[in-house]
């Protein structure tokens, strides 16, 4: 049976990352030791570890204003360490509150100052991206989700604000062209569109540190981390190592221009689909639909389980609704090959037709 990873998250990686990264656990670039064994001062590591953020440079169009990193503890260690470091006691961040994790991230950011949300679309279950915001003329910064993995909608156009930016990218970052340069700051779990669990990515403008009164804990501070150079304590080697090999597929395979086509022919297929057949129904405004990760239901509840059930004998994976929101989600990151979202529309449609 071929299976069809629709994983929210850890997700699918190509294939040929899966083949390079697994030769490197045997032997690591003929050194005879394990990419899980090298050491990470070494320059074997370094070279890795260089040739990552150069893929990144390259892919967001940064200059030297940027400082990139790969830290350990994913998105959510971000949600309290951007306010610990660009927040201090007495000031004011504005949060776009569109879903859990931006809920989650402005929870966090109050226990270091002022929180105001900017927008909010709790009022229709996170299901639209609204565009109106009221950010106070005091904002330290605005924060938002990009992507919202669970509910299933994306910011197509980012606010134009004169305040530093901050993107928590993690479902939707290198999966299009994007003006990077827009934001400040940038942070982003690797285990979707870029590498394995166990890192996140940090994109930084270094003017915009520095300037809070605040004592940072060292290993929670970003100046250090950029002054170690990611090597502040023992860094994720593998999943930087994955990582590395992901960037270096996308920028082999076409770049942003590439994986935005794509990523725009998988989506046109499933919402056309969903659409087209009256049998189910998304909520999601349709000027704010991801295209990475397409949210929908079937009105009868045991038509819905059943169809769950289909798609596991299919083979497909992952494709049951996050618990809070019920449904089915069907995630569809860079990797993932169209004949899957293919296969996924004929399910569809033919267990319509039976059911409808």
């Amino acid at each position: 049976m071929i299976l069809h990873n629709f994983n929210s998250g850890p997700s699918i990686l190509p294939q040929s990352v899966l083949d390079q990264a697994s030769k490197a656990i045997h032997n690591f670039n003929g050194t005879g030791l394990s990419i899980l064994e090298i050491g990470h001062r070494t320059s074997h590591f370094q070279e890795v570890l260089n040739q990552a953020i150069g893929s990144v440079k390259r892919l967001m169009d940064l200059d030297d204003s940027y400082e990139v990193l790969f830290l350990h503890g994913g998105a959510t260690t971000q949600f309290m360490q951007v306010p610990m470091n660009l927040l201090d006691d007495n000031e004011t961040a504005a949060y776009c509150d569109n879903g859990i994790w931006g809920n989650k991230a402005l929870k966090e950011a109050a226990m270091f100052g002022n929180v105001v949300v900017a927008a909010s679309s709790a009022d229709k279950n996170h299901t639209y991206i609204p565009k109106n915001l009221t950010i106070p003329n005091n904002a330290s910064y605005l924060h938002i989700t990009t992507n919202n993995t669970v509910e299933g909608t994306q910011w197509h156009a980012y606010p134009d604000v004169s305040i530093p930016l901050i993107g928590d990218m993690s479902s939707d970052i290198f999966s299009r062209p994007t003006n990077f340069k827009q934001f400040s700051l940038i942070y982003a779990g690797a285990q979707k569109n870029m590498g394995a669990a166990g890192v996140n990515l940090m994109v930084v403008k270094k003017d915009i540190l520095g300037k809070i009164k605040r004592k940072i804990p060292t290993i929670m501070n970003y100046q250090k981390h950029i002054e170690a150079g990611s090597l502040m304590n023992t860094p994720p080697v593998f999943a930087v190592y994955v990582s590395m090999l992901t960037l270096q597929w996308i920028e082999a395979e076409g770049g942003l221009v590439e994986m935005g086509r794509r990523a725009k022919e998988r989506a046109n297929l499933l919402y056309s689909t969903i659409d087209r057949l009256p049998f189910y129904k998304t909520t999601v405004a349709k000027e704010d639909r991801s295209e990475m990760n397409v949210v929908f239901f079937i009105e009868d509840e045991n038509l819905q389980n059943l169809f769950l059930e289909e798609c596991k004998k299919a083979g497909f994976i992952g494709v049951k609704g996050y618990r809070t929101v019920g449904g089915i989600r069907v995630s569809m990151y860079n990797a993932l090959p169209l004949s899957s979202v293919q296969a996924m529309t004929d399910l569809m449609q033919s267990f319509a037709q039976q059911h409808g």
